[in-house]
């Protein structure tokens, strides 16, 4: 299957992100082999540096970093999807400033919502910093009314235990690109929460 068949933009309705680099995961993976959805913010500027991007990517080459902090060792990710891990964004378009709107967060979870129900026997998803967590919070209220994830900050949110829809999700810190490089007491918590979410899967 390929992710970007079946889940696409038809209005682009977002006016603080670059709609030239839209980006869907376009490998192919087997769905049914998937046991943990890693979901990082949106993909960076440059494509040559998006997790499917070819060779070794800057986002992908931070995320294997924090895969193997977390004891899981990949080189590539194709050895990551043979362990059960998928990878993408919440936004599904690049940034153009700082940060993103909420409104863009809203909009584009309706993509992971459709992404996510791709993945029947996923039973961990991982989420990889505010934009994640943003996007996870506007499905559950469209499915349950209420958000998933507490408000606060992170370091204090990632300690409680959360599920939805039969998967464990977990809050943590983003992976990918320079902001996994700033701070190592990041980089330890982002490592616990995936050694977490590999022992889910693997027991």
């Amino acid at each position: 299957m390929r992710v970007k068949a079946r889940v696409t933009c038809l209005d682009f309705p977002c006016g603080d992100v670059d709609h030239a680099r839209h980006e869907v995961p376009g490998a192919e993976v087997d769905p049914g082999r998937v046991r943990l959805i890693a979901v990082a913010a949106s993909p960076p500027a440059e494509a040559a540096d998006g997790l499917y991007a070819r060779g070794l990517p800057f986002h992908l080459e931070t995320t294997l970093d924090a895969f193997r902090a977390a004891g899981l060792t990949a080189t590539t990710r194709r050895e990551l999807e043979e362990r059960g891990i998928y990878l993408t964004t919440a936004v599904k378009c690049a940034k153009v400033g700082y940060g993103v709107e909420r409104a863009t967060v809203e909009a584009c979870s309706h993509l992971l919502e459709k992404e996510l129900g791709l993945f029947p026997n996923a039973r961990a998803i991982m989420l990889m910093g505010d934009v994640a967590i943003g996007a996870m919070n506007a499905i559950a209220r469209r499915r349950t009314g209420r958000r998933l994830i507490p408000a606060g900050p992170t370091w204090k949110i990632r300690s409680g235990e959360y599920h939805f829809e039969g998967k464990q999700v977990f809050p943590s810190y983003l992976q990918t690109g320079r902001s996994y490089l700033i701070e190592r007491s990041k980089r330890e918590m982002i490592a616990a929460d995936l050694r977490a979410g590999l022992a889910l899967i693997e027991a």
